[in-house]
Protein backbone atom coordinates (compact mmCIF):
# COMPACT_ATOMS: atom_id res chain seq x y z
CA UNK A 1 0.00 0.00 0.00
CA UNK A 2 2.79 2.01 0.87
CA UNK A 3 5.00 1.56 -2.21
CA UNK A 4 2.11 1.79 -4.17
CA UNK A 5 0.96 4.93 -2.83
CA UNK A 6 4.69 6.72 -3.12
CA UNK A 7 4.15 5.79 -7.05
CA UNK A 8 1.43 7.71 -7.10
CA UNK A 9 2.78 10.96 -5.49
CA UNK A 10 5.63 10.65 -8.29
CA UNK A 11 2.93 10.55 -10.95
CA UNK A 12 1.30 13.53 -9.57
CA UNK A 13 4.65 15.28 -8.98
CA UNK A 14 5.76 14.62 -13.00
CA UNK A 15 2.99 15.66 -13.77
CA UNK A 16 2.03 18.72 -11.89
CA UNK A 17 5.60 19.79 -13.03
CA UNK A 18 4.66 18.99 -17.06
CA UNK A 19 1.77 21.27 -16.65
CA UNK A 20 4.05 23.93 -15.39
CA UNK A 21 6.56 23.49 -17.96
CA UNK A 22 3.73 23.77 -20.50
CA UNK A 23 2.65 27.03 -19.15
CA UNK A 24 6.05 28.51 -18.88
CA UNK A 25 6.25 27.59 -22.68
CA UNK A 26 2.39 29.01 -23.72
CA UNK A 27 3.77 32.30 -21.99
CA UNK A 28 7.48 32.33 -23.27
CA UNK A 29 5.65 31.49 -26.91
CA UNK A 30 2.72 34.56 -26.17
CA UNK A 31 5.37 37.27 -24.72
CA UNK A 32 7.81 36.02 -27.98
CA UNK A 33 4.65 36.40 -30.35
CA UNK A 34 3.63 39.87 -29.28
CA UNK A 35 7.44 40.85 -29.89
CA UNK A 36 7.38 40.07 -33.39
CA UNK A 37 3.81 41.26 -33.96
CA UNK A 38 5.52 44.84 -32.34
CA UNK A 39 8.52 44.35 -34.46
CA UNK A 40 6.80 44.01 -37.64
CA UNK A 41 4.20 46.77 -36.98
CA UNK A 42 7.35 49.03 -36.12
CA UNK A 43 8.74 47.96 -39.51
CA UNK A 44 6.28 48.59 -41.31
CA UNK A 45 4.90 51.79 -40.27
CA UNK A 46 8.03 53.32 -38.62
CA UNK A 47 9.09 54.81 -42.67
CA UNK A 48 5.67 55.85 -42.78
CA UNK A 49 5.87 58.02 -39.47
CA UNK A 50 9.48 59.53 -40.12
CA UNK A 51 8.00 60.29 -43.90
CA UNK A 52 5.52 62.52 -42.02
CA UNK A 53 7.74 63.86 -39.44
CA UNK A 54 10.14 64.63 -42.19
CA UNK A 55 7.49 66.78 -44.16
CA UNK A 56 7.17 69.25 -41.48
CA UNK A 57 11.19 69.69 -41.55
CA UNK A 58 12.19 72.87 -42.68
CA UNK A 59 15.46 70.63 -44.33
CA UNK A 60 13.72 67.54 -45.34
CA UNK A 61 16.26 66.51 -47.76
CA UNK A 62 19.16 66.25 -44.96
CA UNK A 63 17.29 63.58 -43.44
CA UNK A 64 17.26 64.85 -39.89
CA UNK A 65 13.68 66.11 -38.45
CA UNK A 66 13.43 69.52 -37.37
CA UNK A 67 12.85 72.75 -36.96
CA UNK A 68 8.95 72.79 -37.22
CA UNK A 69 7.29 74.36 -40.32
CA UNK A 70 4.10 73.62 -42.66
CA UNK A 71 5.56 75.73 -45.37
CA UNK A 72 5.39 72.76 -47.41
CA UNK A 73 1.97 71.84 -46.87
CA UNK A 74 1.25 75.61 -48.03
CA UNK A 75 3.60 74.97 -50.97
CA UNK A 76 2.16 72.35 -52.04
CA UNK A 77 -1.21 73.35 -51.79
CA UNK A 78 0.24 76.49 -53.99
CA UNK A 79 0.70 73.90 -56.37
CA UNK A 80 -2.21 72.81 -59.10
CA UNK A 81 -0.01 70.50 -60.79
CA UNK A 82 -0.60 67.39 -59.13
CA UNK A 83 -4.40 68.10 -58.58
CA UNK A 84 -5.49 66.61 -61.94
CA UNK A 85 -3.37 63.25 -61.67
CA UNK A 86 -5.18 62.78 -57.94
CA UNK A 87 -8.36 63.33 -59.38
CA UNK A 88 -7.72 60.92 -62.26
CA UNK A 89 -6.43 57.88 -60.09
CA UNK A 90 -9.36 58.44 -57.94
CA UNK A 91 -11.76 58.00 -60.71
CA UNK A 92 -9.66 54.97 -61.62
CA UNK A 93 -9.72 53.78 -57.90
CA UNK A 94 -13.56 54.12 -58.01
CA UNK A 95 -13.98 51.93 -61.40
CA UNK A 96 -11.84 49.33 -59.89
CA UNK A 97 -13.65 49.42 -56.44
CA UNK A 98 -17.01 48.73 -58.35
CA UNK A 99 -14.94 46.02 -60.58
CA UNK A 100 -13.78 44.21 -57.24
CA UNK A 101 -17.19 44.38 -55.74
CA UNK A 102 -19.20 42.99 -58.23
CA UNK A 103 -16.64 39.79 -59.51
CA UNK A 104 -15.73 39.44 -55.95
CA UNK A 105 -19.38 39.40 -55.26
CA UNK A 106 -20.32 36.70 -57.95
CA UNK A 107 -16.75 34.35 -57.32
CA UNK A 108 -17.07 34.71 -53.53
CA UNK A 109 -20.83 33.14 -53.47
CA UNK A 110 -20.09 30.64 -56.27
CA UNK A 111 -16.86 29.48 -55.22
CA UNK A 112 -17.39 27.74 -51.66
CA UNK A 113 -20.84 26.04 -53.34
CA UNK A 114 -18.65 24.19 -55.68
CA UNK A 115 -18.40 20.74 -55.31
CA UNK A 116 -15.36 20.43 -57.57
CA UNK A 117 -12.34 21.99 -58.70
CA UNK A 118 -12.12 24.34 -55.82
CA UNK A 119 -8.65 24.68 -55.29
CA UNK A 120 -7.94 24.69 -59.19
CA UNK A 121 -10.14 27.75 -59.87
CA UNK A 122 -9.39 29.57 -56.80
CA UNK A 123 -5.35 29.27 -57.35
CA UNK A 124 -6.01 30.93 -60.92
CA UNK A 125 -7.97 33.61 -59.50
CA UNK A 126 -5.28 34.42 -56.80
CA UNK A 127 -2.35 33.64 -59.50
CA UNK A 128 -1.45 37.55 -59.88
CA UNK A 129 -0.64 37.83 -56.47
CA UNK A 130 2.68 35.76 -57.83
CA UNK A 131 3.27 37.61 -60.64
CA UNK A 132 5.48 41.00 -60.86
CA UNK A 133 3.64 43.75 -61.41
CA UNK A 134 5.67 44.84 -63.94
CA UNK A 135 5.83 41.78 -66.23
CA UNK A 136 1.98 42.44 -65.82
CA UNK A 137 2.33 45.97 -67.23
CA UNK A 138 4.51 44.19 -69.92
CA UNK A 139 2.28 41.71 -71.15
CA UNK A 140 -0.91 43.48 -71.30
CA UNK A 141 1.01 46.85 -73.74
CA UNK A 142 2.57 43.57 -75.75
CA UNK A 143 -0.76 41.99 -76.45
CA UNK A 144 -3.29 45.37 -75.96
CA UNK A 145 -0.86 47.86 -77.98
CA UNK A 146 1.26 45.78 -80.25
CA UNK A 147 -0.40 42.67 -81.22
CA UNK A 148 -3.64 44.80 -81.29
CA UNK A 149 -3.41 48.09 -82.00
CA UNK A 150 -5.41 49.59 -79.02
CA UNK A 151 -4.15 52.42 -77.63
CA UNK A 152 -2.97 52.70 -73.91
CA UNK A 153 -4.97 54.84 -71.76
CA UNK A 154 -7.49 55.18 -68.69
CA UNK A 155 -8.86 51.23 -69.79
CA UNK A 156 -5.76 49.64 -69.60
CA UNK A 157 -5.05 51.23 -66.56
CA UNK A 158 -8.58 49.90 -64.87
CA UNK A 159 -7.66 46.46 -66.51
CA UNK A 160 -4.23 46.53 -64.62
CA UNK A 161 -5.37 47.54 -61.47
CA UNK A 162 -8.34 45.61 -61.57
CA UNK A 163 -5.98 42.34 -62.25
CA UNK A 164 -3.84 43.38 -59.45
CA UNK A 165 -6.73 44.05 -56.69
CA UNK A 166 -9.14 41.26 -57.78
CA UNK A 167 -7.02 38.45 -55.72
CA UNK A 168 -7.40 40.34 -52.62
CA UNK A 169 -10.98 41.53 -53.17
CA UNK A 170 -11.61 37.47 -53.28
CA UNK A 171 -9.87 36.74 -50.38
CA UNK A 172 -11.71 39.32 -48.47
CA UNK A 173 -15.02 37.88 -50.12
CA UNK A 174 -14.01 34.68 -49.22
CA UNK A 175 -13.47 35.07 -44.98
CA UNK A 176 -17.20 35.83 -45.33
CA UNK A 177 -18.71 33.39 -47.63
CA UNK A 178 -17.49 30.68 -46.44
CA UNK A 179 -18.75 30.53 -43.14
CA UNK A 180 -22.19 31.56 -44.72
CA UNK A 181 -25.09 29.05 -43.92
CA UNK A 182 -26.84 28.02 -46.95
CA UNK A 183 -30.01 26.77 -45.26
CA UNK A 184 -31.16 30.22 -44.55
CA UNK A 185 -31.69 30.41 -48.56
CA UNK A 186 -33.14 27.05 -48.98
CA UNK A 187 -35.51 28.15 -46.02
CA UNK A 188 -36.41 31.72 -48.08
CA UNK A 189 -37.00 29.60 -51.34
CA UNK A 190 -39.35 27.27 -49.26
CA UNK A 191 -41.26 30.52 -48.28
CA UNK A 192 -41.51 31.61 -51.68
CA UNK A 193 -38.28 34.10 -52.37
CA UNK A 194 -37.26 34.32 -55.73
CA UNK A 195 -32.87 34.22 -56.64
CA UNK A 196 -33.01 38.31 -56.36
CA UNK A 197 -35.03 38.63 -53.26
CA UNK A 198 -32.97 35.53 -51.50
CA UNK A 199 -29.63 37.69 -52.55
CA UNK A 200 -30.81 41.11 -51.04
CA UNK A 201 -32.93 40.32 -48.04
CA UNK A 202 -30.59 37.44 -46.99
CA UNK A 203 -26.72 37.05 -48.78
CA UNK A 204 -26.27 40.68 -48.60
CA UNK A 205 -26.51 41.97 -45.56
CA UNK A 206 -24.32 38.85 -44.16
CA UNK A 207 -21.91 39.29 -46.99
CA UNK A 208 -21.38 43.43 -46.13
CA UNK A 209 -18.05 43.06 -44.63
CA UNK A 210 -16.73 41.27 -47.31
CA UNK A 211 -18.36 43.42 -49.94
CA UNK A 212 -16.90 46.87 -48.41
CA UNK A 213 -13.14 44.64 -48.18
CA UNK A 214 -13.09 44.13 -51.22
CA UNK A 215 -14.65 47.34 -51.98
CA UNK A 216 -11.88 49.49 -49.94
CA UNK A 217 -8.55 46.67 -51.27
CA UNK A 218 -9.56 46.88 -54.81
CA UNK A 219 -9.73 51.42 -54.79
CA UNK A 220 -6.70 51.12 -52.14
CA UNK A 221 -4.37 48.99 -54.27
CA UNK A 222 -5.67 50.91 -57.48
CA UNK A 223 -5.06 54.72 -55.69
CA UNK A 224 -1.62 54.15 -55.06
CA UNK A 225 -0.39 51.50 -58.38
CA UNK A 226 2.60 51.83 -59.94
CA UNK A 227 4.70 49.19 -61.18
CA UNK A 228 1.99 47.98 -63.68
CA UNK A 229 1.03 51.57 -64.65
CA UNK A 230 4.33 52.38 -66.21
CA UNK A 231 3.89 50.73 -69.08
CA UNK A 232 -0.15 51.43 -70.14
CA UNK A 233 -0.68 54.94 -68.86
CA UNK A 234 -0.45 56.49 -72.54
CA UNK A 235 -1.45 60.08 -71.68
CA UNK A 236 -3.67 59.04 -68.67
CA UNK A 237 -1.47 60.10 -65.68
CA UNK A 238 -2.23 59.19 -62.26
CA UNK A 239 -1.00 60.37 -58.94
CA UNK A 240 1.75 57.55 -58.13
CA UNK A 241 3.08 58.31 -62.09
CA UNK A 242 3.13 61.99 -61.50
CA UNK A 243 4.95 62.00 -58.38
CA UNK A 244 7.69 58.97 -59.80
CA UNK A 245 7.82 61.29 -62.48
CA UNK A 246 8.88 64.48 -60.05
CA UNK A 247 11.20 62.00 -57.60
CA UNK A 248 12.78 60.97 -61.12
CA UNK A 249 13.52 64.49 -61.91
CA UNK A 250 16.64 66.86 -61.09
CA UNK A 251 14.64 69.82 -60.49
CA UNK A 252 12.44 67.72 -57.46
CA UNK A 253 10.03 69.81 -55.65
CA UNK A 254 10.44 68.80 -51.63
CA UNK A 255 7.08 69.67 -50.80
CA UNK A 256 5.47 67.59 -54.01
CA UNK A 257 7.98 64.15 -52.58
CA UNK A 258 7.41 64.36 -48.64
CA UNK A 259 4.21 66.22 -47.97
CA UNK A 260 2.43 64.67 -51.45
CA UNK A 261 3.43 61.18 -50.16
CA UNK A 262 2.58 61.92 -46.12
CA UNK A 263 -0.54 62.53 -47.18
CA UNK A 264 -1.03 59.62 -49.48
CA UNK A 265 0.32 57.34 -46.89
CA UNK A 266 -1.88 58.33 -44.65
CA UNK A 267 -4.97 57.48 -46.54
CA UNK A 268 -3.18 54.53 -47.69
CA UNK A 269 -2.64 53.14 -43.57
CA UNK A 270 -6.22 54.37 -42.84
CA UNK A 271 -7.99 52.31 -45.68
CA UNK A 272 -6.05 49.49 -44.86
CA UNK A 273 -7.20 49.25 -41.11
CA UNK A 274 -10.57 49.65 -42.14
CA UNK A 275 -10.32 46.91 -44.67
CA UNK A 276 -8.55 44.64 -41.90
CA UNK A 277 -11.64 45.88 -39.63
CA UNK A 278 -14.41 44.76 -42.01
CA UNK A 279 -12.22 41.96 -42.58
CA UNK A 280 -12.23 40.97 -38.93
CA UNK A 281 -15.83 41.64 -38.31
CA UNK A 282 -16.45 39.23 -40.91
CA UNK A 283 -14.87 36.54 -39.49
CA UNK A 284 -16.15 36.88 -35.94
CA UNK A 285 -19.68 37.08 -37.57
Amino acid sequence: MTLALGTNDGISAELRAAVRRERRLGTLAVRLTLLGGFGITFLIYAPVLWLGVLSISLDPLSGFPGPFTLQWYRSLFDQPAWVQPLIRSIEIALIVSVLCIAAATLVGRVLPRMAHNQALLLGGFLLPLVIPGIVIGINVFIFYRMLIGWKMGAWALVLCHFIWAFPFALLGMLVVSVRFDGRLLEAAADLGAGPWRRFWDIERPLLMPGIMTAGLFGFLLSLTELPRSIFVYGRFQTLPLYTWAEASARASHIPLIYCLNALISLVSVALSVLALWQLGRGARR
